[in-house]
């Protein structure tokens, strides 16, 4: 691939400072995109606003400096992008796919993993978003997007082949949250066509979700760019390593040390004395023997002790 048909991402929520974990995501997308000649951009994923800690967005982008991570162009802040996912949830009320969805979260429960239809019956129209969009406080019920018999399907550059049939695997799925916020799915694809993203590398935790974005791409005319889902680390309890679980966050100090272990749960053989070397040096050896193909094809890593 050449630098020009070659883009990928690293898009962080700020709930937290990186952990070795999201470290792994974003060295794996790095080495991918240097490797193939391409641009890596930053994307900060900020529509989350009660769990978002003041300061947060700032501290990852300092701690993937000093991780010698560099990215292309300007980082890109979801919350800057409010009208543009309007724009989309517009387009696809127009298409009929819109509806209100009044379950309780009680309710929901009830129903399973995979949601029954239930409110399928309240339709929503564009004219109806414009309105909500209006009056925020005329109604507290999330928008939902109907889903067909269709199976979508992948071939991972990890992880192998993967499908769904929406209906009967997920059901229709959330676009627009009862608080208003928009929800992970709509906005990631946005984003991502916005951005001319080619290649994701990202965790197996966001493999169950492909379907759901490819099948938004399809409805909104996007292409569909490659994906790779990497093995979560875990600790030796089995939890993911997630600020949600309080992993401890990255220590600058150890920057070779961790940056060396990355390298090494990613499938690679780096020699024992670089991890003596500096960031720079630690990532041009990732660039120069990077393989996709050696990533463990697992669903999770025991988070090493020590180097």
């Amino acid at each position: 691939m050449t630098g020009s048909s070659y883009v990928g991402r690293f898009a962080p929520s700020p709930s937290g400072p990186l952990h070795l974990g999201s470290l792994l995501a974003a060295v794996a997308s790095f080495l991918d995109a240097r490797a193939n000649e391409g641009l890596w951009l930053v994307r900060i994923e900020d529509i989350d606003p009660p769990r978002e800690p003041a300061g947060a967005a700032d501290e990852i982008l300092t701690q993937l400096h000093h991780f010698g991570l560099t990215w292309d162009g300007e980082v890109l802040y979801q919350s800057q992008r409010l009208d543009a996912y309007a724009a989309a949830l517009m387009i696809l009320a127009n298409e009929g796919l819109c509806f209100r969805c009044e379950c309780t979260r009680s309710a929901l429960r009830e129903q399973g993993t995979v949601y029954s239809g239930h409110c399928r019956i309240h339709g929503l129209s564009a004219r109806d978003l414009q309105y909500a969009d209006k009056h925020p406080d005329s109604s507290d019920a999330a928008v939902r997007l109907r889903v067909g018999s269709d199976t979508y399907s992948l071939h991972d550059r990890v992880q192998g082949a993967y499908a769904q049939t929406l209906n009967t695997d997920v059901g229709d799925f959330v676009v627009r949250r009862k608080d208003g916020l928009i929800a992970y799915q709509l906005a990631v694809v946005v984003d991502d066509a916005f951005q001319g993203i080619t290649d994701i590398v990202r965790g197996i935790d966001l493999l169950d979700s492909t379907p759901r974005q490819l099948y938004l791409q399809d409805r909104l005319g996007y292409n569909a760019p490659r994906y790779a889902h990497l093995p979560v680390i875990v600790d030796a309890a089995g939890d993911k390593l997630s600020k949600q679980s309080f992993a401890p966050a990255l220590e600058l100090r150890r920057s070779n040390q961790q940056l060396y272990q990355c390298l090494t749960l990613l499938g690679l053989s780096p020699p024992k004395n670089l991890v003596t070397g500096g960031v720079e040096a630690i990532l041009a050896w990732g660039i120069e023997h990077w393989d996709i193909q050696a990533v463990p094809k697992l669903a999770t890593l025991i988070a090493p002790s020590s180097v």
